[in-house]
């Protein structure tokens, strides 16, 4: 796919998705949607991307939400252009948080200035926020005659709890990223020309020392384990995990490489070595 709307670049292991739309405050649209989409296809074909990090274009903002451009008919037609047998078109928001929460590589928002509507509840699936500290933030669909999307009654409660969640959705007003650091939305906040870099030695500490199937399968065992109603599940989980992992090339080279005292060298690729520890997991359908 050719990318109009973002931007996509592989640099030592590091994949950075930029929003290309800065004259738009990088508002998303269907086809930014798609583009998102397929670069997370991208990403997760590519056994030398370990880690990925998304931003937006331009200093003003990571996304300030959706297009406005269609005025008052701008959410008519409802969240994208992609219509179900059920006659009620799916969330584009959704869609492509749904597609981040399947990555199989970790995923670091980079966020660069406002970051409203969906430009904040996208980046609720990416594991790690770092923001600039001119970042506003803002859920302010109820402001707009609508409600939260991208999945975002799922993910915020669960990174902010429920009184948060609550409290920033039903005022819609924004706020600064210092509100986001104390309240466990961000994990740090950066001078602007200090932000990019702090995501970048972040991510050279996952891509340089961890075995990519051991956080890709990490990944899955901590997103997904934030529905389960008992630890027993994950019991399960760690236990195939140990004894898959734990007879892999990767766990003799992660033990040697320490007693050694030299960088490891994972040989177990995630396209052809990601076992399948979640024997009862059944992907929900839309309907």
């Amino acid at each position: 796919m050719e990318y109009t709307q973002i931007s996509y670049a592989v640099d030592d292991s590091i994949a950075t998705i930029t929003l290309q739309r800065p004259e738009r405050m990088n508002a998303f649209t269907d086809v930014m949607m798609r583009e998102l989409i397929d670069a997370f296809d991208r990403v997760d074909g590519d056994d030398d991307v370990r880690v990925v990090i998304v931003t937006g274009a331009g200093d003003r903002a990571f996304c300030a939400g959706a297009d406005l451009g269609g005025g008052g008919d701008t959410f008519a037609k409802g969240g994208s252009d992609i219509q179900t047998s059920v006659g009620v078109p799916r969330d584009g928001g959704g869609m492509v948080s749904l597609r981040i929460f399947d990555c199989k590589k970790p995923v670091i928002g980079v966020i660069n200035g406002a970051a409203v509507g969906v430009g904040v509840t996208m980046t609720l699936p990416m594991d790690i926020r770092l923001a600039s500290d001119s970042a506003r933030f803002g859920f302010v669909f109820a402001r707009r005659g609508i409600v939260p999307e991208a999945c975002s009654s799922w993910f915020l409660p669960r990174l902010v709890g429920i009184s948060t969640a609550a409290e920033w959705c039903y005022s819609g007003r924004v706020f600064p990223a210092s509100e986001a650091l104390e309240r466990g939305l961000v994990r740090s906040v950066h001078a602007p020309d200090e932000l990019l870099p702090a995501a970048i030695e972040l991510a050279r500490e996952i891509a340089d020392n961890t075995a990519p199937v051991s956080v890709a399968l990490t990944r899955q065992m901590l997103w997904r384990m934030l529905g389960a109603d008992h630890p027993m599940h994950a019991h399960r989980v760690d236990s195939r995990g140990i004894q898959s992992r734990g007879a892999s090339a990767d766990s003799k080279e992660g033990v040697e490489s320490f007693l050694e005292k030299r960088a490891p060298v994972y040989p177990v690729k995630v396209s052809d070595g990601l076992p399948d520890l979640f024997v009862d997991y059944v992907e929900p359908e839309f309907h």
